[in-house]
């Protein structure tokens, strides 16, 4: 019996984890951004949307944190990459969806903190309840998403081929997708494997 009752367990767990799964399939490249109009609270207190934040060339939606390995690797390349949107007039949005983690390092406050010591230029808001992160399919920080100025997305992925070695990098995806973005030209190279920590969602 107590076999049974450990099988029945761990089909249903393999089953919810299945189904998880699904409902996190990655925005496809070509797609319009989802809830472009959905506002999130920035580290100034207002209220900001995709929409608010579109460039004239596109935007740059990054999912990040305050707390994963992998960020504080890449911390310096985000800056970098940044503000070559910036200056090729691509909008900057990043998000925050660790909302299993708000009591601790992924709170707001930390978030104002965080934001401070590194010197943020840019929108860095919260995600309350992963809303935006469950929209994109989003599972990873740091993981990006570049929209061209018709809010469709044309790169998903990586900063760079080395997440974990910035000594090791042989391509920077990100920095290519936008010089050729911003050229007209088709990107080359549109999705790379995002490596990083999971995103913290409340578990329902």
């Amino acid at each position: 019996m107590k076999s049974l009752f450990r099988i029945t367990m761990l089909a249903l767990v393999v089953i919810a984890a299945a189904s998880f799964r699904v409902t996190l399939d990655p925005l496809p490249i070509g797609a319009k951004a989802p809830l472009p109009d959905y506002r999130m609270k920035n580290l100034q207190q207002k209220r900001v949307s995709m929409n608010d934040l579109m460039g004239k060339k596109g935007l740059l939606v990054m999912f990040t944190c305050n707390t994963c390995p992998y960020v504080i690797k890449n911390q310096e390349r985000t800056k970098a990459i940044a503000a070559h949107a910036k200056a090729n007039n691509i909008g900057i949005l990043l998000v925050n969806s660790n909302e299993a983690s708000r009591s601790s390092d992924d709170s707001f406050e930390a978030m104002k903190a965080y934001a401070a010591e590194q010197g943020y230029d840019w929108n860095y808001v919260l995600d309350e309840g992963s809303k935006l992160a469950d929209a994109f399919g989003a599972s990873r920080t740091p993981e990006c998403y570049l929209f061209d100025k018709e809010s469709k997305l044309v790169y998903h992925g990586a900063i760079d081929d080395s997440p974990a070695d910035p000594e090791n990098i042989k391509r920077e995806h990100l920095k290519t997708a936008i010089d050729e973005l911003v050229k007209g030209t088709p990107v080359s190279v549109t999705n790379s494997r995002s490596v990083g920590c999971g995103i913290k969602r409340v578990k329902g």
